[in-house]
């Protein structure tokens, strides 16, 4: 392209030397006339007829004069572009230079290395406790308000699924795409019809299978991708249901189904809770609650709320100015007031959830399906620790 560039630059350069060339000898020419004219002006000895005619040549000439300007600006203008492209040449010529000791196999594979490298430096990395939230990243306008997309947190490295459930309420199809540019660009490559219609906008997909709050009950159902079946359901005990106990935007997001690095979890409120906030560890295969957990948070006045390591993390709010204001360590059953601000960028959250194979919120914002990246802070792993 450097060289492209400098060539139709020559060519220009060719052209304009020899306009200027040009307009130099024009230069010279309408001097000598003016000259010439002011002469017969003061001497008067002209008939009036020739006069004129020697006053028209001269303007005519006259509109050179500005040609003249600009054809030097060109020059000038031309002369610092091609002390730019040496400039850039040279530069480039040592990238060259520095690329060329490796070929293309090599660096490939210096970069495979390196990648292998960086998972295994992660691997290292135990669960972290959420420091900040950054983007977000628009991935794609569609649909209404309300919805829920996402990715399985289990899935292989290849395996690049999207689901995507648009509403929140009086709808059973789950499209799904191969890839997020297969997403981005509309290309679907199947759909499918669950036997029942979902409430709310909180499923999670994990290790093959969707869970999802089974509309007008506490019921979670497990639907495995594969099979085309449902594989569980269970009741939540006490579990308040149908805009009972939802987030601060309502529709139906009693129940919010959500997974982290240590498994499947369910968050909703109970009347024995007072409307307070229940964390519940569910067995992934038959849906049993192996553990709960009851905090103090209204789950009302709740915005939406994600699981990141073990620990529930609160917005105050769906709307502009949403921040994470509260969380709860399951690990040592206590909870905190934080202040981490994220931008709520199409002003209105339906859905927040946490994935992490991407280390990621994924989010649903007025009709926008976008993405935040998340800061942790880690602890690293030792070879002494179990």
């Amino acid at each position: 392209q450097v060289q492209n560039m400098s060539q139709s630059i020559e060519v220009l350069n060719l052209r304009t030397q020899r306009d200027f060339q040009y307009v130099l000898k024009m230069e010279t020419q309408m001097k000598g006339l003016k000259a010439k004219f002011r002469q017969i002006e003061d001497d008067r000895k002209f008939g009036s007829d020739h006069f004129k005619e020697l006053k028209e040549k001269m303007d005519e000439l006259l509109p050179l004069i500005p040609v003249l300007e600009q054809y030097k600006t060109d020059a000038k203008l031309i002369t610092q572009f091609k002390e730019e492209i040496r400039n850039l040449s040279t530069v480039l010529t040592g990238i060259q230079e520095e690329i060329g000791a490796y070929d293309y196999e090599e660096l490939h594979q210096r970069v495979l290395s390196l990648e292998t490298r960086l998972r295994d430096c992660m691997k290292k990395l135990t669960c972290g406790k959420l420091m900040k939230i950054t983007g977000p990243i628009t991935v794609k306008i569609s649909g209404t308000r309300f919805g829920a997309w996402m990715t399985d947190p289990l899935a292989s490295e290849k395996n690049n699924r999207v689901w995507y459930m648009d509403s929140y309420t009086n709808n059973k199809i789950v499209r799904e795409y191969k890839s997020i540019a297969d997403f981005v660009s509309g290309a679907e490559s199947r759909t499918y019809n669950l036997p029942f219609k979902w409430a709310g906008t909180n499923h999670v997909v994990y290790n093959g299978s969707l869970y999802f709050n089974k509309y007008q009950s506490n019921i979670i159902i497990k639907y495995s991708f594969d099979t085309g079946r449902v594989l569980a359901q269970r009741s939540l005990e006490y579990a308040g249901f149908h805009n009972v106990y939802p987030y601060t935007w309502g529709g139906f997001s009693d129940i919010d189904l959500m997974a982290d690095e240590i498994g499947l979890w369910a968050v909703y409120a109970t009347n024995q809770n007072a409307g307070n906030i229940v964390i519940s560890q569910l067995n992934q295969d038959t849906l049993e609650v192996l553990k709960s957990w009851s905090t103090g948070y209204p789950k009302r006045s709740a915005g939406e709320s994600f699981m990141i390591c073990g620990t529930l993390y609160v917005t105050n709010s769906h709307l502009t100015g949403a921040k994470v204001y509260y969380s709860y360590s399951t690990k040592t059953s206590t909870y905190e007031y934080t202040d981490i601000p994220f931008h709520n960028q199409y002003f209105h959250i339906s859905m927040l959830d946490y994935n992490a194979r991407d280390r990621a919120l994924y989010a649903w914002n007025n009709g926008h399906q976008v993405l935040f990246n998340v800061t942790l802070f880690h602890v690293i792993k030792t070879e002494d620790d179990t």
